[in-house]
């Protein structure tokens, strides 16, 4: 049995934000008031600037003096940037989890069958949640802590939702697409570093 996942403080936080960004509630350009967020979480201002730091470094939001902090408007072209290089990490996972995986695909077989119930219900939400976590397991699966570290460093998270729910990228399956990496690994395709890398850029929103 998987253990629930603990997020701390801050990642709750940073998650509260993109959620409002991406349902529109604060639009592009419209500021962010770090007190206010503190005040309806009811946690202190430490956490919520940490938070914001982090989606800074992300671009998703901008600071400037005596501006405070405001929502980026970001293009699609602003969002395809970082999938290249996602794209070229998970080959490299691929590559390296490719023994792993062909003998045991447990970790990625959950979020399938999940992507398959989420795409019936047109649930842009869990679509986002376990395409994130289909490819996080198959980076941890290559058994290397620094590709990992780089991979989360990217905020998958956040550009994915963006990607889905903002920009309203849609692929045509998003459980047959993973099924098929699945079925890849499985047979021991030699290919399979190739296949993932085309599969992530070809998940990229188009500008």
């Amino acid at each position: 049995m998987t253990p629930p996942v603990i997020h701390s403080l801050r990642e709750q936080i940073r998650e509260h934000i993109v959620e409002g960004i991406v349902s529109g509630r604060w639009k592009p350009g419209e500021r962010i008031v770090e007190r206010r967020i503190a005040t309806e979480l009811e946690v202190s201002q430490t956490p919520v600037r940490e938070a914001l730091r982090e989606l800074e470094s992300l671009r998703l939001i901008e600071s400037a003096p005596n501006k405070g902090v405001r929502v980026r408007n970001l293009t699609a072209a602003d969002l395809e940037e970082s999938y290249p290089v996602r794209a070229g990490l998970e080959q490299i996972a691929a590559e390296l989890a490719a023994g792993r995986l062909a003998d045991d695909c447990s970790a990625l077989e959950p979020h399938v069958a999940a992507l398959y119930e989420a795409d019936r219900a047109a649930d842009s939400a869990a679509q986002v949640r376990h395409t994130v976590g289909f490819h996080r397991e198959l980076v941890r699966a290559a058994g290397n802590s620094v590709l990992l570290h780089t991979w989360e460093g990217l905020g998958i998270e956040v550009f994915t939702a963006l990607s889905i729910r903002w920009l309203g990228t849609v692929q045509k399956s998003y459980a047959e697409e993973h099924q098929e990496l699945v079925e890849a690994f499985r047979r021991r395709d030699p290919e399979i570093g190739p296949l993932v890398k085309a599969h992530v850029l070809g998940c990229a929103p188009r500008a």
